[in-house]
């Protein structure tokens, strides 16, 4: 079993397909508790590995049946998604780290707050390495003090903490790493939700009914292919000129990334296209308490953005519309970028990635993609990949970018 962040459960599965070299069945577990269950219970290749794969968020509402599937190895992925004692996810995992013959967990930022983040995902993986009370572990590590004496001002034994936890350990750094490529292009993918797949699927039919029987041009067609963006990006855009939201999927996933560059201390660059997604994430942002700056077409002095950005420490995230911010900027303190939604124009898109690679930067630098899976969000990236202007070359393939819409071809 293998228990990830909702955004990187669907990367197992495509992994598996280009890395396994033995025979595995795999299940992504999704949709509701019921569907889960069901989802766990078809495995039907009794010569292969059966591999079941899991968000954190969904284990304790299936619990019971995930202890009697009874996993024999389990891998939490992202691990630092544990660390909390009191979570309900964390509760789950130890339990399950219960039962478990072998199991594994790989975190890029096992403490991204304090040392004794590290007692839950221990207790997951290996409970006699610092037992099973958490307050035991707190009262042996931690300092106490301030009001009532219940806020942690130091910690103490820490020789004795390390080398507990590098006794089952391995860390490898980026520079030891040295195989670790210049760049790194990475997806998560951010499943709509029932009610935004349905809203979808109706707008591809309808897009792909008016394009068969009209006339088909660059413009008819990426007018409806940024409509279809649109609402992979969280947003429906009515006739009358409203816009409302629809999908938090994306949003979600970003709140994931910015949990763990935050805890890391790195800087971040976010790319969307529309400015109701921008907003979103600002909205996001503030509620998170995370400093930023942005460049939209609206903004008038992004000399200063720009500037707080790169000299700030505290200033954290950069978030720029893709159109406005590919071009002569430079924005090396961060080495990741997320692309949010994609613009059509692969010149755009190659601009908004050498923002972060430019002179300068000392680290490999990571692009992360938010794909929402069998979307037009799959078909853009794999024509960007390609070097391909979308606008050029849409009128002649525009069925491959509506496939799905086609009544019958069964896939509506």
């Amino acid at each position: 079993m293998i228990v990830a962040p909702t955004s990187v459960v669907s990367v197992w599965p495509k992994e598996l397909k280009e890395y396994a070299v033995f025979d595995y069945e795999v299940k992504v577990l999704e949709g509701s508790s019921k569907n889960r269950i069901q989802q766990l219970n078809s495995f039907k290749n009794k010569e292969a590995l059966h591999i079941a794969v899991i968000n954190y968020e969904a284990t304790w509402r299936i619990l019971e049946e995930l202890i009697e599937w009874q996993p024999e190895m389990i891998i939490a992925d992202e691990s630092q998604r544990i660390k909390s004692p009191t979570a309900k996810q964390s509760k789950a995992l130890h339990k399950l780290g219960d039962i478990g013959k072998y199991k594994l967990i790989l975190s890029g930022t096992p403490v991204q707050n304090a040392p004794l983040d590290l007692w839950s995902q221990y207790r997951f993986l290996d409970k006699s390495i610092f037992g099973t009370s958490y307050y035991s572990f707190k009262a042996k590590h931690a300092i106490m003090g301030g009001y009532g004496k219940y806020q942690v001002i130091g910690y103490r034994n820490m020789e004795e903490l390390i080398r507990k936890a590098h006794s089952i350990a391995l860390r490898v750094t980026k520079e030891e790493a040295l195989d670790l490529p210049e760049v790194v292009d990475e997806i998560r993918y951010c499943p709509l939700e029932t009610k935004a797949e349905k809203v979808y699927k109706n707008i591809l039919k309808d897009s792909y009914v008016a394009l068969e029987n009209g006339e088909v041009t660059a413009q008819n067609v990426l007018t409806k292919l940024l409509r279809l963006s649109q609402i992979t990006g969280g947003h429906l855009h009515t006739d009358e000129g409203k816009t409302g939201e629809i999908s938090m999927a994306k949003l979600k996933a970003l709140q994931e990334i910015l949990e763990d560059i935050a805890a890391s201390g790195k800087k971040l660059v976010i790319f969307a296209r529309f400015l109701p997604e921008i907003k979103a994430i600002q909205q996001m942002l503030e509620k998170m308490r995370l400093e930023y700056r942005h460049i939209t077409g609206e903004v008038k002095d992004r000399g200063e953005a720009i500037e707080r950005f790169q000299q700030e420490e505290n200033c954290k995230v950069f978030l720029a519309q893709i159109q406005t911010a590919g071009l002569g900027i430079t924005l090396h303190a961060a080495d990741t970028a997320v692309f949010y939604s994609l613009d059509f124009n692969y010149a755009n898109y190659s601009q908004a990635k050498a923002r972060i690679h430019r002179i300068g930067q000392k680290n490999t630098c990571t692009y992360i993609h938010l794909i929402a899976p069998k979307t037009v969000d799959e078909k853009i990236l794999a024509a960007l990949e390609r070097k391909e202007n979308i606008a050029k070359e849409v009128v002649d393939n525009w069925r491959d970018y509506f496939k799905g819409g086609n009544t019958d071809d069964g896939n509506v």
